[in-house]
């Protein structure tokens, strides 16, 4: 039986959904991209969990009470201690979103021809590597390319292929590792997998820097997967985690529980006074960082709030309920299920459907029209790449994200997914690839248009 939810409900937002009818017009008239509808035509939205947290009673109050001051406000100060209190970390940037804080992040360490080695790169994380002419270098464990393989921690970077790349490559301004691991299915990374790159990239002289969005669901697993962690608070883990880190990249819109926000942690000085620089250009002051005041009081305030055990015990069971439910309908999801979403691995659902057609991209516009559920592709749209001849690549995996936003559905509306799910995997034979008919270059995903096939 699942444990009561650790809150109860205050405010209430009202949700209709359109007809098939009118769901299968909007999905057309977005070119079969679910990121072009509009909020309002889609019943239950699980395109990410970014951004889309319930905030609590004390957030809501922070953000009422904090004046709102260019320079100097008390809110960034309340922010300025819960980094210091959770990460470890007294030189941060404020930031409105992650994106901005890995473009000021790149901006200042990576040149034209340098490698970033990653565990795995999110869609953000490879666009702005790209974008200022780096190569991003995926050298997770093998593990992660098979969906459905048992391992406590899949998300791992891979020590030996890491040891051989630096080795062999001597411009590497930078090393990323992603907690948890949202390419390979919301995969969590151990402490020892975190120590030992961090061990590396220490002998290299490279600084190691983590993307930790995700990072208090990185700690949980730890907590109850990893040996020698069961006794120890999240609190503690996630001061270990980060006291291996010479830098953080960090979207509060994910386990800041907050709606916007982000943070450049820097322990360089010389680095840090770099990153304030250019963040005065591109974001402002560094006490507002791009955002109204009250929202970095409600930042601060998400940060320990995403700590307690009781909120992520709550957390953790609610996505292992939805995976549950689908892997026992049959379903090929990604297992174990991951911090944040459950993955839906569309190669194995629509088998006959080739990765060159867009399956996990087919898959999710279905989706939408069974049930006015919004997932997200992350397959051959988002991590394909082209030949020069201008033929599709396919992703090395090929999911269907069902993200859950904190604190908002019930279970009652996992069961609502759950069955739409099971219904299109009944049917599937009758599911057909997509031709995709535009897409920009960096993150063609968010715009890209589709046609059926």
């Amino acid at each position: 039986m699942l444990e009561p939810e650790p809150f109860r409900i205050k405010v209430v937002e009202p949700l209709s959904r359109l007809s098939k009818e009118e769901r299968k017009e909007k999905i057309r008239s977005a070119g079969y991209n679910v990121f072009k509808l509009d909020a309002e035509d889609v019943f239950i939205d699980m395109l990410t969990d970014s951004g889309m947290s319930a905030m609590s009673d004390r957030q809501w109050g922070k953000m009422f009470t904090t004046e709102q001051s260019y320079a100097g406000s008390s809110s960034y100060r309340l922010l300025e201690k819960a980094v210091s209190d959770i990460f470890g970390f007294d030189r941060f940037v404020t930031v409105h979103q992650g994106r901005a804080a890995e473009n000021i992040l790149f901006s200042t360490t990576v040149k034209e021809g340098d490698f970033v080695p990653n565990n795995m790169h999110f869609d953000t994380t490879y666009a702005n590597v790209k974008h200022k002419g780096g190569t991003p270098v995926n050298l997770v464990v093998d593990e992660a390319y098979d969906s459905g393989s048992p391992g406590d921690f899949k998300g791992n970077m891979d020590i030996s292929k890491l040891k051989e790349f630096l080795e062999e490559k001597d411009n590497v301004p930078v090393i990323m590792l992603t907690i948890t691991n949202n390419t390979a299915g919301g995969q969590p990374v151990s402490m020892k997998n975190i120590r030992e790159v961090s061990r590396l990239a220490r002998e290299h002289d490279i600084p190691l820097f983590l993307d930790a969005c995700r990072f208090a669901e990185n700690a949980f697993f730890i907590k109850t997967k990893e040996k020698g962690y069961a006794d120890k608070s999240i609190k503690e883990i996630v001061k270990e985690m980060f006291s291996y880190a010479d830098g953080f990249t960090f979207s509060a819109k994910k386990d800041g529980l907050t709606n916007i926000g982000g943070i450049l942690g820097v322990r360089n000085e010389e680095l840090h006074k770099k990153c304030i620089e250019l963040g005065i250009i591109i974001e402002g002051f560094p006490t507002y960082g791009g955002m109204a005041c009250r929202e970095l009081a409600a930042m601060a305030q998400g940060i320990r709030e995403s700590t307690d055990i009781q909120y992520l015990d709550y957390r953790h069971q609610q996505i292992k309920y939805l995976g549950d439910l689908l892997h026992e309908a049959g379903i090929p999801i990604a297992r174990p299920v991951g911090g944040h979403a459950v993955f839906i691995d569309a190669d194995k659902f629509l088998p006959d459907v080739p990765q060159v057609e867009f399956p996990a991209q087919s898959l999710t516009a279905e989706l939408y029209m069974e049930g006015g559920i919004r997932g997200v592709e992350l397959g051959t749209s988002a991590f394909g790449e082209m030949d020069e001849e201008g033929n599709v690549i396919p992703a090395p995996l090929e999911f269907l994200r069902l993200a859950i936003p904190r604190r908002v559905y019930t279970i009652n509306h996992l069961n609502f997914v759950a069955q739409c799910v099971a219904s299109l995997y009944e049917k599937r034979e009758n599911i057909k690839g997509l031709k995709r008919t535009y897409a920009p270059k960096l993150l063609g995903h968010f715009m890209a248009e589709f046609e059926p096939l």
